[in-house]
């Protein structure tokens, strides 16, 4: 099942039914079917079998124009880059979304994580960058990159997860 598939339920409600909402780092699958796909020019996985509409890095949306995008979701991908690269990438996305827009994403605590590998006897993912990748830890990257206002918060998800809606302030 896909992270997105995980989170569909509690995350979904939050998407925008109309305007510019993106799903970036989407492996195949989206929260709703109104997003618009965006992923590597090869994306490394493809478990929803869903059509991807824009290729590209999540750090560069120069396609886009300032203050255009009512949403941008994440599920997984933010903990596979440095707290400098996640600055990066939320000023960009910070960028592109209007006042009011949202970044709603989910992502696995690093530490819950690396325990349920344990626990399963499971290799972890190598492309998790930060070792103590938490909610908190992304709370303080995004807290650098400008004013946000807290919609939703969900510290855990099983098994390893935390949800976060921010609106741009």
């Amino acid at each position: 099942m896909s992270e997105c598939r995980a989170a569909r339920e509690t995350l979904a409600p939050f998407v925008p039914k109309e305007g510019i909402n993106l799903e970036m780092g989407f492996g195949g699958d989206t929260l709703t079917e109104w997003q618009l796909p965006m992923d590597m020019p090869v994306p490394y996985t493809n478990v929803g079998g869903i059509k991807q509409v824009f290729r590209g890095h999540c750090d560069d949306l120069s396609f886009f124009c300032d203050g255009v995008v009512d949403s941008i979701s994440s599920s997984h991908l933010l903990e596979d880059f440095s707290y400098i690269a996640i600055e990066r990438i939320l000023t960009e996305w910070r960028r592109v979304l209007k006042v009011g827009g949202l970044i709603i994403t989910n992502c696995p605590d690093q530490q819950i994580y690396l325990a349920d590998c344990h626990k399963h006897k499971t290799l972890p993912n190598q492309a998790h960058y930060e070792p103590h990748f938490s909610l908190k830890s992304f709370k303080e990257v995004l807290d650098k990159v400008g004013a946000w206002e807290t919609v939703f918060e969900q510290p855990f998800a099983a098994p390893y997860s935390w949800y976060l809606v921010v609106k741009k302030v």
